[in-house]
């Protein structure tokens, strides 16, 4: 294993390669605002609850994949809010990224007592196969070791039999998508970093994998802000089982890093097919008044929890912005139904 660039940790002192040579090590390269990432978090902490006293050490290395996640604060927040208590090392130059050559989040990689790598994965899912590596590499390092059985699965749709389908692929809004999919609709197209008025093509031009936008709007690198005084609307057509999407108060990088957010309230209100979201189908982030209007109030730059369907479908959601600087980094999209449920909910 290649020795950890420097960097900022979290939850414990320094660490080097050299002083935790007799320990396996379980590294998971990661990000607060991935879904994929954020997945496999039940599973890093059962893991770190079973085996820290055998002889494993879990290290998060959290690659930022947009600036305001570079910021300790942020990282901080949302290590608390998940229960991470494992020492994590921020990669905010992406130095320890190339050094372990990795090219997905999240991506685990185990390296056995005597510092080499022995497995490596990425993605969610196997569970049980990591799990099984974990235990393999600890009885090489303590043959006398005893270990549980294998977790089950922590997610009906993590089990065997859940379906899976193609689903809209995940969607930045920013003009510099870099190798991310992602494309404002509208013909007017991206007009970079001033404000602009947006007209909605007709809804019969609008495809999956596009987003489109009315009203006044100012589209950055990394994201898309809204820049009017009354209600903006983001239209996205979608098909899927969930929708997330990476949401902060402001885009602006000095009052972010400063903890600088607006004292008033950000709403987002949310409404799918033509419809207000009801309790069978919002995200965990959603609220809903006594209005039956659902929304979310955006508090802090992280990924929020939008629409949980309780079967995959094609569906159109609207999202109305009500704050200027509101801004919107991306969508990615859940897909897959636990065993017994199918596209209609058979």
């Amino acid at each position: 294993m290649p020795a950890f660039a420097p960097g900022p940790w979290l939850n414990t002192p320094p660490l080097a390669r050299e002083q935790l040579r007799g320990q396996v090590l379980l590294i998971d390269f990661w990000d607060y605002t991935c879904i994929n990432c954020l997945r496999t978090l039940p599973y890093m902490r059962a893991w770190h609850a079973r085996y820290a006293d055998k002889g494993l050490t879990i290290i998060g290395i959290h690659a930022p994949e947009f600036k305001f996640a570079h910021d300790r604060q942020q990282l901080e927040m949302a290590a608390a809010e998940f229960g991470l208590d494992y020492p994590i090392l921020l990669d905010n130059a992406y130095e320890n990224w190339h050094r372990f050559a990795t090219r997905a989040w999240p991506t685990k990689v185990l390296v056995d007592a005597d510092g080499y790598i022995r497995y490596r994965r990425q993605g969610e899912g196997y569970y049980a196969e990591t799990e099984r590596a974990i235990q393999e590499l600890l009885r090489l390092r303590d043959p006398a070791a005893t270990l549980p059985a294998l977790m089950p699965p922590l997610r009906p749709e993590d089990r065997s039999g859940a379906v899976c389908y193609p689903s809209t692929p995940e969607l930045h809004t920013g003009f510099a998508t870099g190798l991310f999919g992602g494309l404002l609709g509208n013909p007017e197209g991206y007009v970079l970093e001033t404000p602009m008025l947006y007209r909605l093509p007709p809804r019969e031009a609008w495809q999956t994998g596009s987003f489109y936008v009315d009203g006044f709007w100012q589209a950055h690198p990394e994201y898309i802000a809204f820049a009017g005084q009354d209600n903006g609307y983001l239209e996205l057509p979608f098909a899927a089982v969930g929708v997330n999407a990476v949401l902060s108060p402001t885009g602006d990088e000095v009052a972010l890093r400063l903890g600088l957010m607006p004292a008033q309230e950000r709403r987002v209100l949310l409404k799918q097919d033509r419809r207000w979201l009801h309790p069978g189908i919002a995200g965990q982030d959603v609220q809903i008044d006594e209005y039956g209007i659902s929304f979310v109030n955006v508090t802090r730059p992280r990924l929020y929890e939008l629409v949980r369907n309780p079967d995959f479908g094609e569906h159109q959601l609207q999202l109305i912005f009500q704050a200027t600087g509101l801004a919107v980094y991306s969508f990615t999209f859940t897909t897959c139904v636990r065993e017994g449920r199918g596209a209609r909910g058979e």
